[in-house]
């Protein structure tokens, strides 16, 4: 048994650097949540929803959109609107 101090650590622990890593990127990963609410009625030709939650601040946006949004216009909406 090697007694080793606690400024010391063991040779070949390094996943407590990899795991700390991977921790923050999980976290800020989950702060934004984005889901759709889609196959709704029409209402001034929008007929789904863009739900964006912020998980920090505990705020959802709602943003009103069609179907047939593309991506570069999902991300616009995104961006101007948080």
């Amino acid at each position: 048994m090697q007694l080793v101090s606690k400024n010391e650590e063991p040779n070949g622990n390094t996943s407590r650097k990899v795991n700390s890593e991977w921790s923050t990127r999980k976290t800020i990963n989950t702060l934004l949540i984005v889901d759709f609410i889609t196959k709704l009625l029409v209402v001034t030709e929008k007929n789904a929803i863009l739900v964006i939650y912020d998980r920090l601040l505990k705020i959802a946006y709602f943003v009103a959109i069609t179907e047939e949004t593309s991506a570069e216009g999902l991300a616009r909406l995104f961006r101007n609107n948080m």
